[in-house]
């Protein structure tokens, strides 16, 4: 229509007119844009009228602390170099690593951990700043991170933050080596080894003194070191128990407000300190590579450590219970009457291993890390142990479903099974190994099918012959205790028809056999008497004797059966299984029979906790020195008397260089007479030294006084007018004889 024609035309005619902001200044523009924010301005200012305090404005913003240090971050490098994709993912698996320390510095836009990223290479670069909530954490993860294996590729090395900004001036081409630390020698751990008198060492803990001492065998112990140096500088010796190093190196101090000290050499300087607060067990490796604490505290997840000894470096930590090995179906009560299964070292340091729920866990050294990644499967597990020689684990199960009880022999890294012995009717088992790892002795408890009489039973493994041959010995009495002898092939059980019986019978066996002499005389240039066939054979039985535990020397031969315990006798009979002697003493309310590692000696002791509390035997604490053959030597007593250990000693030499030498000993009889005929006369010198100076003292001042005197003659002579009373011709001698009845006897003759 044409109202709207002309609607339309009207419209593009304003389109097409020029813009005002075309046609105006720029200046003039600027003007009036500010005019138009304050009228703005002025209008929100008066509709806020009224809001605002008339209070001046003095604000005061709460800034975070400044850290002026960068003690809490560390750098890691040596990371894989990964593509965007995998960034997230690589992020995750460092924290989760790094978190494991200790807690991480988060913040809005910050996990704490930063993997740098290249644009040009379209890939991580290979390291990640990390920063902690603290100094001391990340001062630990440099300890416990550095070298360790991220992957097969990758080695991880952590460095502190402040020393890696450090290097940011050093240029291409200019870098200095570093000059390294002054040699320090370490102090000769063996030096003890080397005494000319080849004593032996023992340490006791008493009251709040440790002592290491001299003992030769003959003689009450002589103090070697007592911690006066550390007494003087007010540093604890020692606090706790202590315990020597498998081969006499070390000796391992335990202070429970720090750790574990390691004392060695001469002068026993401290080697090393290890941090485990609350600690009460310590355990080293058999080659002394490695060191196991324990606070046996079930709440610490870091209960259990490892460190490496010669680096004194935490390797890993472990909580006192594996996963799931505490039953969620008994009360508390049964809960904390479980012991935790203890840790085992293989002979070599290289596996470190723990009984779990149905398994085993293998950790490998010195990485710590499951062996293959996984651990040993063993349905219904009871106990384990490690071969004392080979790298095979024995372990014993108990009747589980339709499944026999069964003893198996694992051998180590392959897992191959060895051998396996199915039992019946089975209560309980108990495994021991012979030192040198040629045997093994299960000692079997077994059950009627009413379960109301029990009987034992002696599975013995032959590891040395093909296929691994058992051997079973029924016993109809029962079985008390059970050892074999260290070197040897002999052993010996305790048995009786009642288990509370105070009268019982030793019996000893031997796994090899001489065999009888042929009767055909021409077989007789064949037969030789020191070759031994593999039997069992049944030596002799001592019967009625009071003891309840066997002690073997460790040279073999000599054997203890002792009767110890709070209401036993204290019985102690010194048995020569050779020369069938026996000699018999007593050591009243003893609780511990520890041999010397030589054998010669032998030491019998009653000890308390060191818990504190009453201790209703403490009249009897204390220890008694005894010869192998029974002859008491010294005897101390205490008033809190804790702890004796003997300081152990590597055996050198073979089998066949030790039998040469038992063969040979004769020879030697006169040079060991002699050495003994000087060392009691360098003792003697040594005791009467403060004797004879006395003597020499007088002598000398009698000689003095002589001289003085004889000085004096001619004035003497002169005051007594010519007189010389030293002249005998001035004297008359006259000899008289007197008779005295001293005793009279009279006998009557027929």
């Amino acid at each position: 229509t044409q109202p709207q024609e002309r609607k339309r035309k009207r419209e593009k005619k304003e389109r097409s007119r020029p813009s005002l902001d075309v046609v105006i200044h720029p200046t003039q523009r600027r003007k009036k844009e500010r005019m138009s924010d304050i009228d703005s301005l002025e209008a929100e200012s008066a509709s806020l009228d009224g809001y605002f305090s008339d209070a001046p404005l003095d604000p005061k913003p709460k800034y975070p602390e400044l850290k002026e240090t960068f003690e809490t971050a560390v750098i890691i490098t040596n990371l894989p170099k990964v593509p965007e994709s995998k960034v997230e993912k690589l992020t995750k698996v460092v924290t989760k690593l790094v978190s494991r320390i200790g807690a991480l510095a988060t913040s809005e836009g910050f996990s704490g951990v930063h993997l740098p990223f290249s644009a040009e290479t379209k890939s991580t670069l290979g390291f990640a700043l990390i920063e902690y909530e603290s100094g001391e954490v990340a001062k630990k993860a440099v300890e416990v991170l550095s070298d360790y294996a991220f992957d097969k590729n990758h080695a991880l090395q952590v460095t502190p933050y402040a020393h890696g900004i450090g290097l940011k001036d050093v240029e291409e081409g200019e870098f200095k080596e570093p000059e390294p630390a002054p040699f320090v020698e370490r102090p000769d751990t063996s030096s003890w080894l080397r005494d000319g008198s080849q004593r032996e060492q023992l340490v006791t803990r008493f009251g709040k003194e440790t002592v290491v001492a001299w003992y030769d065998g003959k003689h009450e112990p002589a103090t070697d070191y007592d911690g006066s140096r550390e007494s003087k500088a007010g540093v604890p010796w020692c606090d706790y128990y202590v315990q020597w190093s498998p081969r006499g190196s070390y000796l391992a101090t335990m202070v429970p407000s720090k750790g574990v000290i390691l004392w060695g050499g001469k002068d026993y300087e401290k080697l090393g300190r290890f941090p485990a607060p609350g600690v009460e067990f310590v355990l080293f490796s058999p080659q002394e590579n490695y060191l196991l604490t324990s606070n046996n505290s079930r709440t610490d997840p870091n209960a259990i450590k490892v460190f490496s000894v010669s680096t004194c470096k935490l390797l890993r930590a472990f909580p006192l219970f594996p996963k799931d090995f505490l039953p969620d179906n008994k009360p508390d009560q049964e809960r904390q009457a479980i012991p935790p299964p203890p840790f085992h070292w293989s002979h070599d340091d290289k596996y470190l291993a723990r009984m779990g729920k149905d398994l085993i866990s293998i950790f490998e050294t010195p990485t710590m890390k499951l062996l293959d990644k996984r651990s040993l499967s063993a349905e219904g597990i009871h106990e384990f142990q490690f071969c004392p020689t080979k790298n095979i684990i024995a372990y014993w199960a108990p009747e589980h479903g339709n499944a026999p009880a069964h003893v198996d022999l694992i051998q180590l890294p392959n897992r191959k099974k060895l051998r396996q012995k199915n039992l019946f009717n089975v209560t309980k088992c108990s495994m021991v190994w012979q030192n040198d790892g040629d045997y093994l002795g299960v000692k079997v408890t077994r059950h009627t099918k009413s379960r109301k009489t029990l009987y034992n039973n002696l599975e013995l493994f032959r590891l040395n012959e093909p296929g691994i041959p058992v051997e079973m010995l029924d016993i109809k009495d029962a079985v008390m205790a059970f050892a074999w002898e260290p070197s040897g092939s002999r052993f010996a059980m305790v048995h009786a028809e009642n288990p509370s019986s105070t009268k019982v019978d030793v019996t000893f066996y031997d796994m090899l056999k001489t065999p009888e002499p042929p009767k055909n005389k021409k077989k007789m240039s064949s037969y030789n008497p020191n070759e031994k066939i593999a039997e069992l054979n049944k030596l002799e039985t001592l019967q009625g004797r009071q003891c309840n535990c066997i002690f073997w020397s460790p040279a073999g031969s000599h054997i203890i059966l002792a009767s110890l315990g709070e209401s036993a006798s204290g019985t102690l009979d010194f048995y020569d299984c050779d020369n069938k002697t026996l000699v018999q003493k007593e050591h009243y309310r003893a609780m511990q029979v520890l041999w010397s590692p030589s054998g010669r000696s032998v030491a019998t002791i009653v000890s308390q906790p060191i818990g504190g509390g009453y201790f209703k035997f403490a009249m009897d604490n204390g220890y008694t020195l005894w010869s192998f053959q029974g002859k008491q030597i010294h005897q101390a007593s205490f008033e809190t008397f804790y702890q004796l250990q003997w300081r152990p000693r590597e055996k050198l030499l073979s089998k066949e260089e030790r039998a040469k030498i038992v063969k040979n000993l004769k020879k030697y009889e006169k040079q060991f007479d002699k050495a003994d005929r000087e060392r009691a006369r360098a003792r003697y010198i040594e005791e009467t030294k403060g004797k004879r100076a006395l003597r020499t003292a007088y002598r000398e001042r009698l000689a003095a006084l002589h001289e003085f005197r004889r000085g004096q003659k001619e004035a003497r002579m002169d005051f007594l007018g010519g007189y010389d009373s030293e002249d005998e011709s001035n004297y008359v001698y006259h000899e008289v004889t007197l008779e005295t009845i001293l005793s009279t006897k009279e006998d009557v003759v027929y």
